[in-house]
C-alpha cells in the first residue's frame, strides 16, 4: 500500500474513532442522568458494563492505529513488528493497521488462549 494512503485511511480510521468513543461515553448510562439506584439496577449495570466494554474495545483500536502512524513515520509501516518480514499487501488493505504478519500474529494469539 502507497505510504500516503496507509496514513490517509489511519488518519480517518482515528477520527472515526475519536467519534466513536464520544458518542459510547455520552450513552454511558450514568452519563444520561441515570443513577444506580434509579430503575433496575442490575439492568443499568449490564448497560453499564456492555458499554464501557465498547468503549474499551475502541480505545484498544485507536491505540492499535496511533501505533501504526508511528510506524507511518518512522519508516516501519509495512513489516511485521516481530520477524521485521514485509507484511503482505493484501493484510495490508484488509487491516490498515496491523502490526504483524499472518505467521507472527497467529504464534501470539495461540500464546494468549
Amino acid at each position: 500500500m502507497e505510504i500516503g494512503v496507509a496514513r490517509k485511511r489511519l488518519e480517518e480510521m482515528r477520527d472515526e474513532l475519536d467519534r466513536t468513543v464520544t458518542v459510547l461515553m455520552s450513552e454511558h448510562p450514568l452519563a444520561r442522568g441515570g443513577s444506580a439506584e434509579a430503575g433496575d439496577a442490575g439492568a443499568n449495570l449490564t448497560e453499564a458494563d456492555r458499554n464501557e466494554a465498547a468503549v474499551q474495545a475502541a480505545l484498544a483500536q485507536r491505540g492499535e492505529v496511533l501505533a501504526a502512524l508511528v510506524r507511518v513515520d518512522d519508516g516501519t509501516y509495512g513489516r511485521c513488528v516481530d520477524c521485521s518480514n514485509q507484511v503482505p499487501e493484501p493484510r495490508l488493505e484488509a487491516r490498515p493497521a496491523t502490526s504483524r504478519c499472518v505467521p507472527c500474529q497467529s504464534k501470539r494469539d495461540r500464546r494468549r488462549r
